[in-house]
């Protein structure tokens, strides 16, 4: 069954000393995703390596809605930027690359 998703993307390259602790920290399970578990419409979270750079990354959330995701970031501001200015030492490039619509048929994602 496809389900539609807001999907929000984000690229980094990653310090080669931090690429460990980027990984943790971005990861499904990392301190990234906490303060998004307490929202409303949050669905998860995904890293992915480029195959031909290992040290660019890019993270894809996953939310029910653009509007559970403006919610979230309007909600925990501050807890977000607190976490932000932690991370920031990893990369050495992050660009924001857009807020997409799309379908899955991913069973994580079709809650």
């Amino acid at each position: 069954m496809q389900r539609k998703v807001f999907t929000y993307i984000w690229e980094f390259i990653v310090k080669d000393s931090e690429q460990t602790a980027f990984e943790k920290a971005y990861g499904p399970e990392g301190d990234w995703v906490r303060p998004f578990r307490k929202s409303q419409g949050y669905l998860g979270t995904e890293l992915h390596q480029d195959q031909s750079n290992p040290l660019r990354y890019l993270t894809l959330d996953y939310w029910r809605s653009k509007e559970d995701r403006d919610a979230f970031r309007l909600q925990f501001a501050h807890e977000f930027q607190q976490l932000d200015a932690r991370c920031e030492k990893f990369a050495v490039q992050e660009k924001f690359l857009g807020d997409y619509d799309g379908f899955t048929s991913r069973a994580p994602l079709a809650e």
